[in-house]
C-alpha cells in the first residue's frame, strides 16, 4: 500500500512540475529580452555595468549561465515527459486491459450458447501454410478459415484479416486489437489451431496469462503446435551452432527466454492437444501427435513442371530469411570456390520475396538448399521437394532416430541430401553434371511430400485431432470435397 501511496504523489508530483518548467521557460525568456533592451539602451552608465576587463561582456556570461540552466532544465523536463509518457502508456495498455477482463468473461460464458459457423480457425500469426492446412480439414469436411491480426511480406491470403478493420477506424486504440479479435473467434470458431506464443491475446500484458482460461469457460478447442521461435528457449539447446547464429541473426532474441518458457508452461498443461514435430520437440516437454512437421502443401499447386531447363550450368537456389542460421556463407563460398575451379554451377540466392515469386524460381532451378545448422527441414524444403527438386539439409541425428523409433518413418527413408556448413562444397561437388542422378532424387523427394506432406495425408492428421478433442467434420461437405480432390489428382 505504501508504495501505491508513493507511485501516486510521484505522478501528481510528475504534472505539477511540468506545468512549473512551461511558467520557468516562458520567465527566463522575459527576463533573457529586458536585459537585451537594456543594453541597446542609450543609458552608458547601465551598459558599463554589464562589461568586465573592456572585452568580456557580462551579458554573453550571463547568457551562458542562462544556457546552462536551460539545458538542466530540458533534461528534468525530459525526464519528466518520458515517465509522464509511461504513464499514459500504462493507462492505455494495463488499465485498459483490467477493465476488460469482466467483459470477457460474460463474453465467454454468452458464446457458450452461440451457434458456431466455423469448425476450426487457423491463426493469428501469417504463417504460409495455413492455407494448406485449411485445404488439408477442408478436404475431410470441416468448415476451416484462416485469421490473423497482421500480415509478412511474404503473403497476406488469409480469410479474416483483423487489421484491415482497425485501419479502416483509426480512432480504435491499437490495445482493443486483440480483445476485438478474440471475442470474435470464441463467437465464431468451435476449435482452434494456434502456437505456443497464443491466440488471440498473445500480443496483450495480462489477458495472455488468463487466455486459456477464457477459452475453456467458451467452450472453445485449442489445438498448440510450434513454428520456431515461440519455443525455441536457447537455454535448452544442445546445438552450439544454432545459439551462435541466432545470437548474431536476432541478438534480442535472448531477451524473450523467460517469457516463452512460461508460454510454454501455459499452454503445455492447458491446452486441449499438442500436436510435436520438427526441430521444435528439443524445446516441448509434452506432446499428444507427434509428425515430421505439421507443413502441407498442396501437390496439385505444386507439381514439377512440364518444361525442360536449357542452361546447361546446374543451378542452385537458396532463400534465406536468416542468412547465419541458414548458413548461407557457406553455400556462397562453396558455389564461388567450384566456379573458380571450372564447374559449370550458378548460386541463385533471394531474400525476403513473395512466396509465388519464390515458387516461379524455383521450377527453374536443379538443386535447393533449405539450411546448413538448424538440423531438420522447413517449409521451404518441402515445397521444393513438391516440385520434384533435390533438397540439401542439415538432419540432425537424434531427430532422425526420434521419428524412426516412433515408426512414422523407416530407416534411410529420407531423400533429403545431408549435409553440413564443411562438406557443402564436396556434397554440390558429387551432383554436378549428375542429371538421372538428381532426377531419381526428385522423385523420391514428390513420392516422400506426397506421402507425408499432403492434404490428404495431414488432413488425415488433422481429422484425428479434431475428433479427439470433440469436433467432427460436416458430413455433407466430406463426399463433395473428396471429389474435387481426386478430380485435381
Amino acid at each position: 500500500m505504501r508504495y501505491i501511496v508513493y507511485f501516486f504523489l510521484f505522478t501528481v508530483a510528475s504534472f505539477i512540475i511540468d506545468e512549473l518548467m512551461v511558467y520557468t521557460g516562458r520567465l527566463v525568456v522575459f527576463i533573457q529580452s529586458i536585459i537585451r533592451g537594456l543594453l541597446r539602451g542609450k543609458k552608458k552608465k547601465l551598459r558599463k555595468l554589464f562589461y568586465y576587463k573592456e572585452t568580456k561582456s557580462l551579458y554573453f556570461i550571463f547568457r551562458r549561465i542562462l544556457i546552462v540552466f536551460l539545458l538542466f532544465f530540458k533534461i528534468i523536463f525530459q525526464i519528466n515527459k518520458s515517465y509522464k509518457s509511461f504513464i499514459f502508456f500504462f493507462l492505455n495498455s494495463y488499465l485498459v486491459e483490467f477493465i476488460s477482463i469482466p467483459f470477457l468473461i460474460v463474453a465467454c460464458y454468452i458464446s457458450q450458447k452461440s451457434e458456431r459457423k466455423i469448425d476450426v480457425g487457423i491463426g493469428p500469426l501469417p504463417i504460409v501454410s495455413h492455407q494448406y492446412q485449411k485445404k488439408a480439414m477442408e478436404l475431410y469436411g470441416y468448415k476451416v478459415e484462416t485469421y490473423v491480426d497482421q500480415v509478412y511480406f511474404i503473403t497476406s491470403n488469409f480469410d479474416i484479416r483483423a487489421d484491415l478493420f482497425f485501419k479502416k477506424y483509426p480512432f480504435l486504440h491499437h490495445s482493443l486489437l486483440p480483445i476485438f479479435l478474440f471475442v470474435f473467434t470464441i463467437f465464431r470458431y468451435k476449435s482452434l489451431y494456434f502456437y505456443f506464443n497464443g491466440g488471440a491475446l498473445w500480443r496483450t500484458r495480462i489477458l495472455w496469462r488468463l487466455e486459456p482460461h477464457f477459452y475453456r469457460l467458451a467452450g472453445v478447442k485449442t489445438i498448440i503446435t510450434a513454428y520456431g521461435g515461440d519455443v525455441q528457449n536457447m537455454s535448452h539447446c544442445d546445438n552450439l551452432l544454432y545459439k551462435t547464429t541466432m545470437s548474431k541473426d536476432y541478438p534480442g532474441f535472448r531477451m524473450l527466454r523467460n517469457g516463452i518458457e512460461k508460454r510454454i508452461d501455459l499452454w503445455t498443461t492447458s491446452g486441449d492437444h499438442l500436436l510435436g514435430g520438427c526441430d521444435w520437440v528439443k524445446y516441448m516437454y509434452h506432446w499428444d501427435t507427434l509428425v515430421l512437421a505439421h507443413f502441407t502443401v498442396d501437390t496439385h499447386e505444386w507439381k514439377p513442371p512440364n518444361f525442360k531447363k536449357k542452361n546447361h550450368n546446374m543451378v542452385v537456389f537458396h532463400a534465406p530469411n536468416h542468412v547465419n542460421i541458414k548458413g548461407s556463407r557457406f553455400i556462397i563460398n562453396a558455389v564461388e570456390e567450384l566456379k573458380s575451379e571450372g564447374y559449370k554451377i550458378e548460386l541463385i540466392m533471394k531474400q525476403k520475396m513473395k512466396h509465388l515469386n519464390i515458387k516461379k524460381l524455383m521450377a527453374n532451378v536443379d538443386v535447393v538448399v533449405d539450411q546448413l545448422v538448424v538440423g531438420w527441414y522447413g517449409m521451404f524444403a518441402v515445397e521444393a521437394m513438391a516440385l520434384g527438386k533435390p533438397v540439401l539439409c542439415n538432419i540432425d541425428k537424434n531427430l532422425e532416430n526420434l521419428f524412426i523409433f516412433e515408426g512414422i518413418i523407416k530407416k534411410n527413408n529420407l531423400p533429403v541430401i545431408k549435409c553440413n556448413y564443411d562438406n557443402i562444397k564436396e556434397t554440390l561437388k558429387q551432383l554436378i553434371g549428375k542429371k538421372q542422378r538428381l532426377n531419381d532424387i526428385g522423385e523420391k523427394s514428390r513420392s516422400f511430400v506426397m506421402k507425408y506432406h499432403s492434404l490428404n495425408k495431414m488432413g488425415e492428421v488433422f481429422d484425428q485431432i479434431n475428433k479427439k478433442i470433440g469436433v467432427y467434420p460436416r458430413k455433407k461437405l466430406v463426399k463433395k470435397k473428396y471429389e474435387k480432390y481426386k478430380k485435381k489428382l
